[in-house]
Order: C-alpha cells, then structure tokens, then sequence
C-alpha cells in the first residue's frame, strides 16, 4: 500500500481526469443536441419538398441571393445531407458511449482509491 500522501496525489490527478472527460461529454452532447435539431429541420425540408409538383419552382438562400434550383437537385442535396447528418449522429453517439464507459471506469477507480485511503486514515488512527 502507498503512502497516504501518494495515494492523495493520485486521487487528486484521477479526479481531474475524471473532469475532463465530463467536459468532453458534455460537450459531444451538445454537438449531438446541434445535429439532432439540423436532422429535424432538413427532414422537414424533405417532407415539404416531397409535397411540390415536379413543375414548383425551388429556390435556395446563397448569402443575400435567392437562386433557382432544379427539384431534383434539391431533393437530393437535402437527402444527402441528411445521410451525412446521421453518419455524424451515430458517429457522436459511438464516442459518447466510449467516454461514458472511461467516466464509470474512472468513478469506480476513484471509489476504490477513496476506499484505500479511508483504510489507511482508520489504520493510523488506531495506531
């Protein structure tokens, strides 16, 4: 067993550890919170391009400029870019679970440590 000192010392650099990585989630979270609500705005796109007569004129917003675009066009960078939206989400999704699996690891280490030493402090203090 460690002194009481070093034990201390590492569960103060487990600790900050242990915060990074809530950082970190949250953040990915955050990130996830962003492309969930992009997912809902171009599916609702699609839904409202789906509706139009293949004759409807499209427009899309370039800077300050209304462009027209074909239909198709259209549909198809809306379908694409829901495709890499969700690419992105499961992407995120496999990260916050990895980080989320370090986080519990890192609590049980920390628990454990915090074990060790309360052992050690009830040893000396019954010396």
């Amino acid at each position: 067993m460690g002194s009481l000192r070093e034990l201390q010392h590492e569960l103060e650099t487990k600790t900050n550890d242990l915060s990074k990585l809530q950082k970190e989630i949250a953040k990915n979270h955050q990130v996830r919170k962003k492309y969930t609500i992009q997912l809902g705005e171009n599916e609702l796109v699609l839904k409202e391009l789906d509706m139009l007569n293949e004759d409807a004129n499209v427009f899309k917003l370039i800077g300050p400029v209304l462009v027209k675009q074909d239909l198709a066009e259209a549909n198809a960078n809306v379908r694409k870019r829901i495709d890499y939206i969700s690419a992105e989400l499961k992407r995120l999704d496999g990260t916050i679970q990895d980080l989320e699996e370090k986080q519990n690891g890192k609590n049980e280490s920390i628990m454990k440590l915090q074990q060790r030493i309360h052992t050690l402090q009830a040893g000396k203090a019954k010396a």
